[in-house]
């Protein structure tokens, strides 16, 4: 056990990783109401010591640096596909263009998320990086978009045409992504093609996934937007394309499905969207989220009934972070039982996850026990440095351990996860930070997003605390908020 040690007693949180079984968000939503002071466990700490502007901005230009550098860089223009639209998939570990015969929704979607926010934190490259995700929507819109039955395509051949892999099948996280991308291409150019995309594509998601007696969604769709119970071909094929077991629902799905419906929000403030967020909201908050342990669990059945598995600790510090940017968007900035459950999220992670002796997060382990996987997976690293500085940001008045572990990860970051000989991020280092040589860096699955997000949010969060804020960047913490 690292020196991150927890507020609550291991026997308190033992008796509480279960979920109680049968019960469902859908039939009993709570107020969202936040938590008066006497009711938080937040326990206070030292506060950290002073820290100069200085300091901050010195760490903001080393960030900022490295988004340039190792992540916009490497994909900027070097992915565009002029001839068949869309992006470029697979590059080699030097960066060299590979054959891509597939070209996937969540791929494609968060390189037009990542260009529509370097169009809008970057207003002298705004115009060049606009057109960029400008073309991942065409693509979007063009190509994976079924024109016949709607909703988006799970993964379209070189051709435009559905994959054989698994046919014409469809996924909520793939759909969320494609609002999410959309939505972010929307509010940097206000072009209303972008919006028209979101709306319908969140109208068909809703209308054909939403679980009206459970609340949440169903997960893999035929095209049809029939909800798939079993696979196709039950025989040989038992989970679905994020490797859910057809039927169940995930962790994983929903917090990008809580998400894709913060961003849409925040450009298209519909009533009935409202609704449909504080729900799902509610559900990671409240039901996936097991708060005094500050833990996940990963499925459940589709009345949630959490199914035992693993904690995945980059999955833990990126909901801290979808939550408190949800609870902002839905007007309660300073709600004390969210940022509590972030907060216990990270704690959790630093307690079970973290690399005492190297720094960094490790990708997964039992809730209170022993890590499964010791490898440090560049989305989970990035995550972490994001949700490490909130955390600071919002208790640094309390404790210094946030701004340390956040010292410790960039560190790692810079001298493992960082490729010094080609650029770009190495997708997995091993515990002591070695790479597996010859490995990609870009594939149907890695790319920009979730180190470019981090970098965006870390930089101006640290401009933010030098009292130099970045023009247009929203800021999650509030003066104040749910801090005693």
């Amino acid at each position: 056990m690292n020196s991150f040690h927890s507020a609550v007693s291991l026997s308190t949180l033992a008796c509480c990783v279960a979920l109680s079984a049968g019960a469902s968000p859908a039939s009993s939503q709570p107020a969202l109401t936040p938590l008066n002071a006497a009711q938080s466990t937040l326990v206070t700490a030292a506060p950290a010591a002073a820290i100069s502007a200085a300091e901050y901005e010195r760490l903001a230009a080393e960030v900022e640096t490295n988004l340039q550098r190792h992540v916009l860089a490497m994909w900027f223009p070097r992915a565009i596909d002029r001839e068949r639209g869309g992006f470029h998939q697979v590059f080699s570990d030097a960066w060299a263009r590979r054959d891509d015969n597939m070209r996937s929704v969540v791929y494609q979607s968060r390189l037009t998320w990542l260009s529509a926010q370097a169009a809008l934190r970057f207003p002298q490259e705004k115009e060049k990086y606009a057109a960029w995700s400008r073309h991942g929507l065409d693509y979007l819109a063009k190509v994976l978009w079924d024109a016949k039955q709607g909703g988006f395509f799970w993964a379209v051949d070189e051709n435009g045409k559905p994959t054989t892999e698994r046919g014409s099948e469809k996924h909520v996280y793939g759909i969320a992504f494609g609002i999410y991308a959309a939505a972010a291409n929307y509010r940097a150019t206000r072009d209303p093609r972008a919006l028209d995309l979101a709306r319908r594509a969140y109208n068909w998601l809703d209308w054909r996934a939403h679980d009206a007696k459970n609340g949440g969604y169903y997960e893999a769709l035929a095209r049809s937007g029939r909800v798939m119970h079993e696979s196709l071909d039950p025989a040989t094929r038992k989970t679905d394309a994020i490797g859910t077991r057809y039927g169940y629902k995930s962790m994983n799905s929903h917090i990008h499905i809580l998400e894709a419906l913060t961003a849409l929000y925040e450009v298209w403030p519909n009533p009935k969207l409202q609704v449909r967020l504080r729900e799902v909201f509610r559900i990671v908050r409240d039901t996936i989220v097991v708060e005094k342990a500050g833990a996940m669990n990963l499925y459940f059945t589709p009345d949630w009934r959490a199914i035992p598995d693993h904690d995945s600790f980059g999955h833990d510090v990126e909901t801290a972070y979808l939550l408190v940017e949800a609870a902002a968007a839905l007007k309660m900035p300073k709600d004390a039982r969210t940022w509590k459950v972030a907060r216990n999220l990270v704690d959790h992670a630093l307690e079970w996850g973290w690399d005492e002796k190297n720094g960094g997060f490790y990708d997964a382990g039992a809730t209170f026990g022993k890590v499964s996987n010791t490898d440090k997976i560049w989305w989970v690293q990035a995550e972490g440095l994001n949700a490490l500085l909130l955390m600071h940001e919002q208790f640094r008045a309390q404790t210094p351990r946030y701004w340390e572990a956040f010292n410790r990860q960039w560190q790692f970051i810079e001298k493992h996860q960082v490729d010094a000989r080609h650029d770009g991020w190495y997708s997995v280092v091993s515990q002591d930070g070695q790479p597996t040589p010859g490995r990609t860096k870009s594939d149907s699955w890695t790319e920009g997003y979730h180190q470019g997000r981090a970098l965006l949010n870390v930089s101006a969060s640290l401009r933010h605390l030098a009292g130099k804020p970045v023009s247009g960047h929203k800021v999650a913490t509030q003066p104040g908020a749910a801090t005693k």
